[in-house]
């Protein structure tokens, strides 16, 4: 059975950081690809970063481009995502995702496996 587990979001300051961390079970971590997405209250959920399947190759949203860090870790089966100078409209439930062999890093529908989701809330 497949499970990702999403910790580290909380209640920060705008302008902080914090460590999302998924810890993946029940599948081979290194043959998937990684993403992030989040979706705030009333919206559609939305790309946020993610990994190809090499870990060389990492992309983002516009939205956090030189904000965000979006790494992995083979040998303990985890996905980070490491968000700095956080902003009121990075307010939302953030999720993990694995991508098996779906095209589209930036389409939800490429991926086959989804977290619980972690709530991110920034205050101003």
């Amino acid at each position: 059975q497949v499970q990702l587990d999403e910790s580290g979001g909380g209640l920060v300051q705008a302008g902080g950081s914090l460590r999302l961390s998924c810890a993946a079970s029940g599948l081979t971590f290194s043959r998937y690809a990684w993403g992030w997405f989040r979706q705030a209250p009333g919206k559609e959920r939305e790309f946020v970063a993610a990994v190809g399947w090499s870990g060389a190759a990492t992309y983002y949203a516009d939205s956090v481009k030189g904000r965000f860090t979006i790494s992995t870790d083979n040998a303990k089966n985890t996905a980070y995502l490491q968000m700095n100078t956080l902003k009121p409209e990075d307010t939302a439930v953030y999720y993990c995702a694995a991508r098996g062999q779906g095209e589209s890093y930036r389409d939800p529908r490429s991926y086959d496996y989804w977290g619980q989701g972690t709530q991110v809330t920034v205050s101003s």
